[in-house]
């Protein structure tokens, strides 16, 4: 299956909804799939989708310019810096190729699902409707069966995380996963916040990543 074939038609559809001047959805997007991900089903609005949206279409750099923004706070704060040498960073999403792109692809599109998911309104109907979205871009049989396993599979923070194959990867993960959902929902900040602590991100760095879904 090619989950960044899926990914970077989403991140198309992302990219060329950045310049509308409209709020709405399911305006921006017609009821496409992105759309649906963050709550057009529901016909909700969510100020500053322009923002997610530009969020979703540059994951990897804005999760790195985030975490480059938080070292620099932490070293004028005098904080402890990761140690040196430890487990790799990881590189960006868009400086990934072949199966190292696609195994980040799968971890992302799996965020974006489960973040879909994380106000427990989605029933048979949207769910139909969002895989049919999907579907239209272009899955085979294996990837339809892999969404299918991501709306079946129980809503858990702690797998999602293990996903992640790299701290780069993580704060991918947690980026998209702020721009999918309204944090003003009680339901979707407590996923946030449970996403959050398993990928064992330090409060400031996951302030900093929500920044820059919200504009910096």
């Amino acid at each position: 299956m090619n989950a960044m074939n899926i990914l970077n038609q989403l991140m198309g559809q992302a990219s060329s909804s950045v310049q509308s001047s409209g709020i709405d959805v399911k305006s921006l997007l017609g009821g496409g799939a992105l759309g649906l991900m963050v709550g057009s089903k529901r016909g909700r609005k969510i100020g500053g989708t322009a923002l997610k949206y530009g969020a979703v279409a540059g994951v990897g750099a804005l999760a790195l310019k985030a975490y480059q923004n938080y070292q620099s706070q932490a070293s004028t704060a005098g904080m402890q810096q990761p140690e040196a040498g430890r487990l790799s960073e990881g590189r960006p999403l868009e400086q990934l190729q072949g199966q190292d792109q696609e195994r980040r692809g799968l971890e992302i599109l799996q965020a974006m699902i489960m973040a879909a998911r994380a106000d427990g309104h989605v029933d048979s109907n949207e769910r139909a409707m969002l895989t049919a979205e999907i579907e239209k871009l272009g899955p085979d049989d294996e990837m339809h069966n892999w969404i299918q396993q991501q709306f079946d599979a129980p809503l858990d923070a702690t797998t999602l995380a293990r996903s992640a194959d790299s701290p780069q990867a993580s704060r991918e993960i947690y980026l998209v996963s702020v721009a999918m959902i309204d944090k003003q929902n009680p339901m979707e900040r407590a996923w946030l916040d449970q996403l959050a602590q398993a990928l064992q991100l330090q409060p400031p760095l996951a302030a900093e990543l929500e920044r820059q879904v919200q504009g910096g």
